[in-house]
């Protein structure tokens, strides 16, 4: 004998089934199924068959489906038949399938008798567009739910006669009667019950708005009354009926109301405010009824807290990443892990919780069909839904259920817990003291400075008193300049504290640097926000700043990379050139055909990617030869996606893939870039079409259009093509053939030095392939006059030495005679001398390398090569550092390099000593 369902404990249950004798077999056979598959239209025409007689009216089949779903999803479920998964799809599915059909029915009978709703601008037929929100919006309805709608029409207008006798009404009247209708035929109870209940208070202006608004009304209201708790309650919103064009123009209005192209970091404060009221609200309901307790959806740690977690990344980044406007909470909180948001494990965790609170939320409400939240004051009931948890008494339900809320609730609290308060450094208190923050009282300004050591108080006051007095701050909002003024408090005592553990740097510096970051962004409250609500940044910050003026102007220029400094992982992540072309690629294929946003998106992506390197450089985590093969695999990677990216945009393109290539020289061809480096580029083409030399011409100048052009987001490199065969006065794009002939016959011996650090960079690999065996026969090239070839290389050198003269007592480490510049014209002269003898020459290995090479095939002097090898090394290094600091001349002390000019001199001598210049 079979043991009956856990689902006839279900008082809801049994009554239903005891109505009528045919339901039982009813459940049974359909119990058998998965509802999340189930023919909603099949199944209302047999709930409407009525035998011979006419069939039932659609409001009475309806609810009788309405009520075989429950049951049977009851039975399901407490069978362990069906997961959540398939509980809230088929409550969902349902719910827009009894929208969709009632509204047709209406629809049809009131244009019968009023005619067809036409727009007054467009002339076109007028179609209700019913908004479903909150969990029907995000396809996670309960079993019990009441359904939250807006409704909106695309435009104003009245109805045009169809039929004679038709009374003609305004648009709005007719589709405040629509709505009306569609509320009455859905959550009307009837002998049969009801379907859905209905609420309506989500629409603008709430209760007091009008029941059906215009596209244009939505559009006015969200832009001059949208408050941010409507902002997380439109995020949900989908349209189940309307025309899809009216869909997309209302889409078009809402996406830009939820989701900030900024990083809005304010919304965790707004939503903060907005769970203190729902908790004060559940609190006193809880304080009136004890018997109410342990609400699973608004109490603490419950639904809502996890929903409001999820959302706050949403509202936050959705404006730049569009895959996190998904309306569902759990596929938003799968892709938490893979962008970095959050850890895999918390996520986990999270939706075990979740799936645990939404799974005993049904439970609660399978007891009587009832919309419930609160566990049942009856002891018997607690037992029954603690048994169908799967848990053996009430002890069990609680002590799991306070595990799941106590872990949610620290999550939530990781996010959302007020910063405010406390005295740690790591804590920014909005209410902070105003003493810092007046002009007129220097001493207590001044006080500050010098109880916490700085070496200048009254220079540092100073400065601070500039910041207050500056022009833009002067009509800051309130809040803004609260959190502006908590900031800098905060901040004084780090500086401090910073200059003190470092060697580098001053107190001075480093707190103009910050103020002049700060007023920078202090109209932009996102920001003042992001170092309000994560306190570990505004340090990182400083120490950046302290370490680098470089970096201070960086984010001086680019404040969106304070997201940046949010991940911990920001220095432990290695660089992934693969992975960072992939993410570009994903980026970039969202929107092909904005091209205002594809540069803004290449900007974001290079300018993120060179922070976090900046941020392992400023650590002591990289070396100057590594730091250097990193920006420049970074910028093949950017080189290729623009390639990519502006052919696309090249209108008569005759091949979907160019054969086009960019061809490194320079810095970026040796792989010496850094981080304020211009590229210098040639390009190639392999293609046999007519017209393909003006196509990849154009090509070209896109190429360089998209690298240089400052927008919102900056620039990407200034690019630089006066390497090309004849230089300026030669054609942007060469052809291989042309190329090899002008590498061959043409070309000046500094040309060929160029070649040396020459290399293929992105575009058609087989270019690449073809180029570099060009390059490797020109640079093999017999030059049997070494004499000639000495003066050809020391009156280049000559040339270079005139347009940059020595300036001044100071040392310019990459000029002056003994510096970079010598030693790598002491490699190029040694490739071209040598490679005819010695083909491993012709590798682009880097000057380091090479010299050792030369060391190693006896053509210098061992002791001498490896001295100016460590000299060049050291004199990169000193250089990286004079530019961190903010020095665009690299000039220096003699005395602190003579060292390392030394041994370059001596080669230098050597080798071209026995030819006069």
């Amino acid at each position: 004998m079979s043991l009956p369902s856990p689902a006839t404990a279900s008082r809801f249950y049994q009554r239903w089934l005891s109505a009528d004798p045919g339901r039982p077999a009813q459940v049974d056979a359909l119990s058998q199924l998965s509802l999340a598959e189930l023919d909603l239209g099949a199944a209302l025409r047999a709930q409407q068959d009525n035998g011979d007689a006419p069939p039932l009216p659609l409001g009475r089949g309806m609810r009788r489906l309405r009520n075989l779903l429950v049951a049977t999803l009851l039975r399901r479920d407490l069978e362990g038949r069906a997961d959540l998964a398939e509980v809230v799809a088929t409550m969902t599915a349902l719910a827009d399938f009894a929208i969709q059909r009632h509204l047709a029915e209406i629809d049809a009978e009131l244009r019968a008798a009023h005619g067809v709703p036409t727009g007054h601008e467009s002339g076109e037929e007028q179609q209700l567009m019913v908004l479903a929100m909150g969990k029907q919006g995000g396809g996670e309805l309960n079993v019990s739910s009441d359904i939250d709608l807006i409704f909106v029409y695309p435009e104003d207008g009245d109805t045009v006669a169809t039929a004679p006798g038709q009374r003609s009404l305004s648009n709005h009247e007719y589709f405040l009667r629509l709505g009306k209708r569609l509320i009455a035929a859905l959550a009307e109870i009837t002998e049969d019950g009801f379907t859905f209940r209905v609420d309506m208070a989500l629409r603008p202006n709430g209760g007091s708005g009008p029941l059906a608004a215009s596209l244009g009304m939505v559009e006015q209201y969200l832009i001059v009354q949208g408050r941010e708790w409507e902002r997380y309650a439109w995020l949900k919103a989908r349209a189940v009926t309307g025309h899809a064009a009216d869909i997309e123009a209302l889409d078009a209005i809402v996406r830009p109301f939820c989701f900030r192209r900024y990083l809005d970091f304010g919304v965790i404060d707004a939503i903060r405010s907005m769970h203190a009221q729902i908790r004060a609200e559940v609190n006193r309901q809880e304080r009136l009824h004890p018997d109410r307790s342990h609400n699973v959806k608004l109490g603490r740690g419950g639904i809502r807290e996890i929903e409001f977690l999820t959302q706050v990344f949403q509202l936050i980044r959705g404006g730049r990443d569009p895959s996190l406007r998904a309306r569902s909470t759990r596929a938003t909180l799968r892709l938490l892990p893979d962008k970095g948001l959050l850890d895999g494990a918390i996520v986990a965790q999270l939706l075990a919780s979740y799936t645990f609170l939404r799974n005993l939320e049904h439970r609660l409400q399978y007891l009587e069909d009832a919309q419930t939240h609160t566990l049942p004051p009856n002891p018997a009931d607690r037992l029954q839904v603690a048994q169908w948890m799967g848990l053996a008494d009430e002890a069990a339900l609680l002590a799991a259920l306070d595990g799941h809320r106590r872990f949610v609730a620290e999550q939530f609290d990781a996010i959302f817990a007020d910063k405010s308060g406390g005295t740690s450094e790591q804590h920014i208190d909005p209410d902070t003291s105003d003493a810092c923050a007046d002009p007129d009282n220097r001493e207590a300004i001044e006080a500050r400075f010098a109880a916490l050591a700085y070496d200048d108080p009254a220079a540092a006051a100073q400065r601070l008193i500039a910041t207050w007095q500056a022009p833009r701050l002067q009509s800051l909002p309130e809040a803004s300049r609260q959190r502006l003024v908590a900031l800098v408090n905060a901040a004084l005592p780090l500086i401090a504290r910073t200059a003190q553990e470092s060697s580098l740097g001053s107190q001075l510096a480093t707190l103009g640097r910050l103020l002049d970051f700060l007023e920078a962004i202090a109209r932009r409250s996102a920001y003042l926000s992001l170092l309000t609500e994560y306190p570990h940044t505004l340090e990182r910050v400083i120490r950046m700043m302290h370490a680098s003026g470089w970096a201070a102007t960086f984010l001086n220029q680019h404040p969106i990379l304070l997201d940046e400094l949010l991940d911990d992982r920001v220095r432990s992540t290695a660089f992934d050139p693969a992975a960072v072309a992939a993410e570009l690629d994903a980026q970039l294929a969202i929107d092909p055909d904005d091209t205002e946003r594809q540069l803004d998106i290449l900007r974001e992506v290079h300018h993120a990617q060179l922070f976090r390197l900046l941020a392992q450089d400023l650590a002591g985590d990289l070396t100057v030869e590594r730091l250097a093969d990193h920006l420049s695999a970074l910028a093949d990677v950017i080189v290729a996606a623009v390639v990519k990216a502006a052919w696309h945009t090249v209108a008569k393109r005759h091949r979907e893939v160019p054969r086009f290539a960019v061809i490194a020289y320079g810095k970026l061809g040796g792989k010496e870039l850094g981080y304020v480096s211009d590229l210098d580029v040639i390009f190639l083409f392999d293609d046999e079409d007519q017209d393909a030399p003006a196509l990849y011409a154009k090509l070209a100048q896109r190429f360089i259009t998209w690298m240089t052009s400052h927008t919102s987001a900056g620039i990407l490199f200034d690019i630089d093509t006066a390497l090309r065969p004849d230089g300026a006065s030669g054609m942007l794009v060469s052809s291989v053939q042309a190329f090899e002939r002008y590498q061959q016959a043409s070309a000046w011996v500094w040309e060929h030095q160029a070649l040396t650090r020459a290399r293929f960079c992105a575009g058609d690999a087989a270019i690449g392939a073809r180029f570099e065996q060009i390059r490797c026969q020109v640079l093999r090239q017999a030059r049997p006059d070494d004499a000639a070839l000495k003066r050809e290389v020391l009156a280049m050198r000559r040339r270079m030495a005139e347009a940059y003269p020595s300036r001044g007592d100071l040392f310019d480490l990459k000029q002056d005679a003994g510096g970079m510049i010598d030693i790598e014209f002491i490699v190029q002269y040694l490739v071209l001398r040598h490679a005819a003898a010695y083909a491993e020459l012709t590798g682009n290995v880097g000057n380091i390398a090479l010299l050792k090479l030369c060391a190693g095939l006896g053509l210098i002097d061992a002791a001498l090569a490896g001295a100016v090898a460590d000299a060049y090394r050291a004199l990169r290094k000193l250089q990286h550092q004079l530019r961190l600091q903010g020095q665009e001349q690299s000039r220096v002390d003699p005395a602190r390099v003579a060292l390392y000019i030394d041994p370059v001199k001596r080669l230098w001598e050597e080798i071209f000593s026995d030819v006069e210049e």
